[in-house]
């Protein structure tokens, strides 16, 4: 009986050994918020930020804030209340963002953002952001290039509120506009939703029976164009999106609707920020600006079969 009681205190000790051993090794901390994984772009993002922070040695809070301003003020409150080393946030608003942003500060908790960037500096200590101008510009080469001598084309747009969103506008537009032969006969938000997109396409297809080609500023919005168009037998109009979706790929390499994607290397970025992140936890500064850009790439034909989880493996 009395060795079995040494035996069970043994093992207590043990295990209570390796539990603060656990908590001595862990370096803290650090939060990461997105938008809905439901989208493989913001879900890449969630991955590759968690995984980076468990391989520098830190706990992880993963969340998401869904699009929802009050959901992601109550995640931030949540990071300051476990004293959290750091935040990293993929925002809902450019704008909105920013108030919630200045409490986490103000708590002495550094901010890392990525992929959408806010309307403000010196609230984080690091924005990366894909060059969305860069890359929306690669969508407009294209764009011109498969419209072939004009026509109508269609774009299909997100909320105003977005930076990014606007960017790529203007970063397509840049291009497209150089070309008056090239006439665009609607544009309407679809608020990066593929119902959304299936619903306005299939509206715009009955106004505009002679749309060659669809430009979304996102591959949600263009595979949800793509079902529409599938729908009404219109095999003959081209879309380009912007992500660099696998779902994008697949439709790329069947030779369907979608044409082109802009990628984004969304995972490679969230680790990135989380890199920064740690070398600020440990030496007090990144070394870097604030503001970062991440170029983007052409996904077509010639190089489809190559990606996968938004990088391009060979």
């Amino acid at each position: 009986m009395k060795k079995k009681t040494f035996l069970k205190s043994c093992l207590a000790a043990t295990l209570l050994t390796l539990a603060s051993t656990s908590v001595l090794a862990s370096n803290g901390l650090i939060a990461i918020i997105t938008p809905s994984h439901d989208n493989p772009f913001f879900k890449a993002g969630a991955q590759g930020a968690d995984a980076k922070a468990k391989e520098l040695g830190y706990d992880t809070l993963v969340a998401s804030h869904d699009g929802d301003l009050n959901k992601q003020n109550q995640l931030i409150q949540t990071a300051i209340a476990r004293q959290a080393k750091a935040v990293i946030l993929d925002n809902a608003d450019a704008d909105a963002s920013i108030g919630s942003l200045e409490r986490l500060k103000k708590a002495g908790i550094p901010a890392f953002l990525y992929d959408r960037e806010i309307n403000k500096t010196g609230i984080a200590v690091t924005q990366i952001v894909s060059n969305n101008f860069q890359g929306a510009q690669l969508a407009g080469e294209k764009f011109v290039e498969l419209m072939g001598e004009g026509g109508e084309y269609v774009e299909l747009v997100w909320p105003e509120s977005d930076t990014n969103a606007q960017v790529r506008s203007e970063g397509f537009h840049d291009i497209v506009d150089n070309f008056p032969e090239l006439k665009m006969v609607a544009r309407q938000s679809a608020n990066w939703s593929q119902t959304e997109a299936f619903s306005r396409m299939e509206s715009i297809l009955q106004a505009n029976t002679n749309i060659k080609g669809v430009f979304t500023g996102n591959d949600s919005m263009a595979l949800g164009a793509e079902d529409a168009l599938q729908a009404a037998g219109r095999n003959d109009v081209f879309i380009i999106g912007f992500d660099g979706l696998d779902y994008a790929r697949d439709s790329i390499l069947k030779g369907s609707n979608i044409k082109a994607t802009i990628m984004q290397p969304a995972y490679a970025q969230a680790q990135r920020v989380v890199e920064q992140a740690d070398q600020f936890i440990r030496t007090g500064s990144t070394g870097l600006p604030e503001k970062q850009l991440m170029d983007c790439v052409l996904i077509d034909s010639s190089n489809a079969k190559h990606l996968s989880n938004f990088a391009l493996k060979q």
